[in-house]
């Protein structure tokens, strides 16, 4: 897969880890989105009024009034000119004496003077009055000045009320881990895509391994769902170990070890195992222990499996006697040891029983034949090739299940809960006794087991949560099985959806990408290239290196480990560093988060819901609801699995109490 240069994540300078570290009596299974104080938007400015001026208006309407106030005055000023004028024009005609002409003329022109003196008086009066104003105006505009300056004062301080609530809260964390703790000994996954799994499998396992814990990985789905794990595993310094089942066989040592007796019973009850679950099996588990017993004893100590299944064909007379007194796997004496397996009456039967058990055993003929010895890895992975038949594909399921559980239960318990921790996906394909044993066994040894199913068959239904286990549901296609989570969960509830949850979602393919390489192998490297795209694109291939045990915990395995390498998943940036260098969970969280401008703005609300069945069927792939139990009762909690969450600068370990059922 292609790097995330470029994709503008991580922003510069910002470490690529969690804040804090990852606790070992915690289960980490997922992210919540905290809801923290909004600081809201950045305060209004004061706005900024026009200082008061003298009104324009008002001092028209004072100059109006002032104009009508003297308008007696400027009539009788008028009229007294008039009057001058006209006694003057008079006595310069001769029409009247002097001594007329001085009184009436003085008389018009002390009236003028007295008129002229008002007019000057009402002048000075409205001067008076609009200086008044300008003072009462000024003193307003300087206290409007005052309440401006304290006004922009105080939106300074406010401003930097809100430049301090906004740095906190970018600073603060959004991101949570949700968590299981180490004394809830199963957790069941209910439904989910195979793109779900695989972020949800990087989340778990990526904790346990920095923890320093180890990881055995069960995949059942033919989907190469731990594509990621290894990705993110081999970018933090660990190198895990993959079997790829059947063409690993050669190299499994898982059950070959175990005494004749032991390994009758693993084989037969992988005989009866492997059919459809929920069945009843087609083959007598006692019947055929006794027979696989017989024919071990028979063939000695040290017999293979690929012996054991020629001593089938022999009891069972497949074939001509020609061809087993010539096998190349068994030896004359063997042949005779074999041969008085039956007794008198049960020759067909006992025929048509070796018969049956040697058509389902044939596909475990190359088991163990070719073991490597490799130092023991803390991350070892075993899935089941997409490319296998059906039928060798059941056989490799149940023997895998069964085996594992044999020897686990053969070793002394765990001192520390989760230190050891198997995750079985796909686990719906395994009949209930067989889930029965190996839940014992985790409970009894105090192994962490995590059990994967893609759908809830009715054996299913009846062990979903059964005893002090967590329940994870993801995706659920079916709506029978919606509905059954539903009800389960409990249909009050309502969760809220983060942004990035869902634009992470969209951009996921619903087929696991990367690659996957056998690391077991001792034959030249070949590959084979099946499809690549810029997300996703599978490989398969068998290198050249050799690998130890698949069970670290037999005997003797957990002791010798290299603990030396432990050091490397010590912290846990090597396990994001490698997310978000190498998977498609790492580049899809990149583009999500530079899409948005800011990291703040990709944890935003999205969306609430409510459970129901059809909600249930539309989870964005790497969201989960977690039923897990607590101090107060059961807590139902959503969770985003997307292991590049731990990326994010936002993003912290510290453990909080959740916010209520979301």
């Amino acid at each position: 897969m292609s790097d995330a240069v470029g994709t503008g994540w991580p922003p510069a300078g910002v470490a690529l880890a969690p804040r804090g570290r990852f606790r070992p009596e915690l289960v980490y299974l997922g992210w919540r989105s905290v809801a923290e104080p909004d600081p809201g938007p950045p305060p209004t400015p004061p706005a900024v009024a026009e200082p008061d001026r003298v009104s324009q208006d008002w001092l028209a309407a004072q100059r109006y009034e002032q104009a009508r106030l003297d308008r007696p005055a400027r009539l009788t000023g008028a009229a007294a000119g008039a009057a001058a004028m006209a006694v003057t024009a008079s006595w310069l005609a001769g029409w009247l004496s002097s001594g007329v002409a001085l009184v009436t003329g003085g008389a018009a022109l002390i009236a003028a003077g007295r008129a002229a003196a008002e007019l000057w008086r009402g002048r000075r009066a409205l001067a008076r009055q609009l200086r008044a104003e300008e003072r009462r105006v000024g003193e307003f505009r300087a206290a409007q000045r005052a309440a401006l300056t304290a006004s922009r004062e105080q939106y300074a301080r406010r401003v930097r009320d809100w430049q301090q609530r906004a740095a906190a809260a970018a600073r603060r964390p959004q991101w949570q881990p949700v968590t299981v703790p180490a004394t809830v000994g199963r957790i069941d996954i209910a439904g989910g895509t195979l793109a779900g799994w695989s972020a949800l499998l990087a989340t778990l396992a990526g904790a346990r391994l920095a923890a320093d814990g180890d990881v055995t990985v069960v995949d059942l789905t033919e989907g190469g769902v731990a594509a990621d794990l290894l990705t993110a595993a081999h970018h933090g310094g660990v190198e895990p170990q993959v079997w790829v089942l059947p063409a690993d066989l050669p190299r499994l040592d898982l059950g070959t070890d175990f005494e004749p007796e032991l390994l009758a019973d693993v084989l037969a009850r992988t005989v009866a195992a492997a059919g459809r679950p929920g069945q009843l099996p087609r083959h007598d588990p006692a019947r055929d222990a006794a027979l696989l017993g017989l024919v071990l004893r028979a063939l000695g100590d040290g017999a293979t499996m690929a012996q054991l299944a020629a001593g089938l064909r022999a009891v069972g007379q497949l074939g001509a006697a020609a061809e087993h007194l010539g096998s190349a796997e068994l030896a004359p004496e063997q042949l005779a040891r074999l041969a008085a397996i039956g007794g008198r009456g049960a020759g067909q039967f006992v025929v048509d029983q070796a018969a049956g058990l040697e058509a389902r055993l044939r596909a475990l003929g190359p088991l163990g034949t070719a073991p490597a010895a490799r130092p023991p890895s803390r991350l070892r992975v075993a899935w089941l090739d997409r490319r296998a038949a059906p039928l060798v594909a059941e056989v490799l399921a149940a023997y895998l299940v069964i085996a594992l559980a044999e020897t686990l239960r053969r070793n002394p318990a765990a001192v520390v809960p989760w230190q050891q921790a198997i995750v079985v996906l796909g686990a719906e394909r395994l009949p209930a006794d067989v889930l029965d044993r190996l839940s014992d066994t985790a409970e009894i040894t105090g192994t962490g087991l995590v059990l994967g199913y893609r759908s809830v068959p009715a054996h299913v239904r009846d062990r979903l949560g059964r005893g002090d286990a967590a329940v994870a549901f993801m995706r659920l296609g079916n709506a029978a099985d919606a509905r059954l989570a539903a009800d389960q969960i409990g249909t009050e509830h309502r969760f809220v959806v983060s942004q990035l949850t869902d634009t992470v979602a969209a951009s996921i393919s619903e087929t696991v990408g990367g690659s996957y390489t056998s690391t077991v192998g001792t034959a030249d490297s070949a590959a084979d290239s099946l499809s690549a795209t810029e997300t996703a694109g599978r490989s398969r291939g068998r290198g050249s290196t050799r690998s130890g045990g698949f069970a670290p915990f037999a005997a003797g395995g957990s002791a010798s480990r290299d603990r030396s390498r432990s050091a490397a998943w010590s912290r846990s940036v090597s396990v994001s560093a490698g997310i978000n260098a190498g998977t498609s969970w790492g580049l899809s969280t990149s583009r999500a988060v530079g899409t948005t401008g800011s990291v703040s703005a990709a944890a935003q609300r999205a969306r609430e819901f409510l459970v129901e069945a059809r909600e249930l069927q539309q989870l964005p792939p790497s969201a989960v609801v977690l039923c897990r139990p607590g101090s107060g009762g059961p807590q139902v909690v959503l969770a985003d699995a997307n292991p590049a969450i731990s990326t994010l600068p936002t993003a912290t370990l510290a453990v909080g109490e959740p916010n209520g059922p979301g």
